[in-house]
């Protein structure tokens, strides 16, 4: 197994280029992709790396269920620095397996609570509640007339469309139906998770939170027709309602720096290139990421593998 056990847990380092650049060279459609798809084969494989590293580390505590011959010298020898690593990838492990099922639970929470808010409302894909409160989202799961409504509703506060003019108010409706139609949830709550996962992917998170936002800018932009009225509905959603009900609920006054979104605006519409060129900043750090990837995979892989045979033949010769 050796270092490659290892290697998972440092190599998200690879994606932090791409995620700065992301932001301002790639679409965001394709940014959003390809970070939130790095991120999760990413947190996935240095999660499993932690596991084969605390069977081996519990292996070496007295009194554990596992069977004797995993703690043969020739288990241990699998494992380079086997003391320390494996007993510290037992608590390290814990804290992974914990904060991430906090935060999956807070997100069900949250996503049953916005939709108890709904109950008794007509099953429309927008939901208008009587409050004051400027506020609105787009809230996954729930029912809908027409196509492609029925992913989800568009929630929004009687205080937040006072705020705007109609103009204002169709991009509004555009952007969280374009979050709901491109299902953003599921990128946002990949992103989130692999962060908690391994914290060496956090700069993915934010800069997904961001991405997703502009590729739903881009997407109101081109359903109302003016990418100005989107940026001016942005601003002043904005100054309207500076926080979002949660980290994975889109929104269109959630993450900015809205500054930045409003200025991408006024600039022209991004092209759709699926991939960046190679010989650009842009495709060199998309490539390395890749890359990154792929060997992270195949390290966590090897891995497993080399434990499963050195655990198999410890297990069949006692």
């Amino acid at each position: 197994m050796g270092v490659f056990v290892f290697l998972p847990l440092v190599l998200p380092l690879t994606a932090w280029p791409v995620a700065r650049l992301a932001e301002q060279r790639l679409h965001p459609r394709t940014a959003t992709r390809l970070l939130a798809a790095v991120a999760g084969v990413s947190a996935v494989c240095s999660t499993l790396c932690l596991g084969l590293l605390v069977i081996v580390g519990t292996a070496q505590l007295p009194g554990n269920p596992l069977p004797d011959g995993w703690s043969d010298p020739d288990v241990r020898a699998a494992v380079p620095y086997d003391g320390v690593a494996g007993r510290a990838a037992i608590p390290a492990l814990l804290v992974v397996l914990v904060s991430c099922a906090v935060a999956a639970l807070r997100q069900a929470r949250v996503r049953r609570r916005a939709a108890g808010a709904l109950a008794g409302l007509p099953p429309t894909s927008v939901a208008v509640l009587p409050d004051r409160t400027p506020y609105a989202y787009a809230l996954p799961g729930g029912r809908g007339h027409g196509p492609g409504r029925g992913r989800g509703r568009v929630v929004v506060s009687t205080g937040m469309l006072a705020g705007l003019g109609s103009a204002e108010r169709r991009a509004l409706f555009a952007h969280e139906r374009a979050h709901l139609d491109a299902r953003h949830h599921r990128y946002l709550l990949t992103v989130h998770l692999a962060a908690r996962a391994n914290p060496f992917l956090r700069p993915l998170r934010t800069a997904v939170a961001y991405t997703a936002e502009r590729w739903a800018d881009e997407a109101a932009a081109a359903e109302v027709g003016s990418r100005r009225t989107v940026a001016r509905a942005i601003g002043r959603a904005a100054l309207l309602a500076p926080r979002a009900p949660a980290a994975t609920l889109p929104a269109l006054a959630a993450v900015g720096p809205v500054p930045r979104r409003v200025a991408a605006l006024m600039r022209p519409a991004p092209t759709g290139r699926a991939w960046p060129p190679v010989r650009t900043a842009a495709g060199l750090a998309a490539w390395g990421a890749a890359f990154g990837t792929t060997v992270s995979a195949l390290s966590s892989a090897n891995a497993a593998v080399t434990l499963y045979f050195v655990l198999h033949a410890a297990t069949t010769s006692v």
